[in-house]
């Protein structure tokens, strides 16, 4: 899959912006907090690309990064794990 085809299969995230760049729309992935979308932004991304725009996020004080945190937090170790598991073969 490539960015525009994940753009294309959620196009919701930044519906009032359809010039909206990668950055823009990882990050509202992210604050989506939902694991079969942060899935797809990390199969196209990477695992650092995400954590790079998470890490970002964590430093603005907005009350949905917040909400999000344990959620996503828990998708990214997750996912970590499962590449990890994937890499030796498990």
């Amino acid at each position: 899959m490539t960015a525009s085809d994940l753009w294309k299969k959620h196009p919701v995230l930044v519906w009032s912006n359809a010039q909206a760049d990668d950055t823009v729309r990882i990050r509202a992935g992210l604050l989506e907090s939902r694991f079969p979308l942060i899935l797809d932004i990390a199969s196209v991304f990477g695992l650092a690309r995400l954590r790079e725009e998470w890490a970002a996020l964590l430093q603005t004080p907005d009350q949905e990064v917040r909400r999000a945190t344990p959620f996503v937090e828990r998708i990214l170790r997750n996912l970590e794990k499962g590449w990890a598991l994937a890499l030796t073969g498990n």
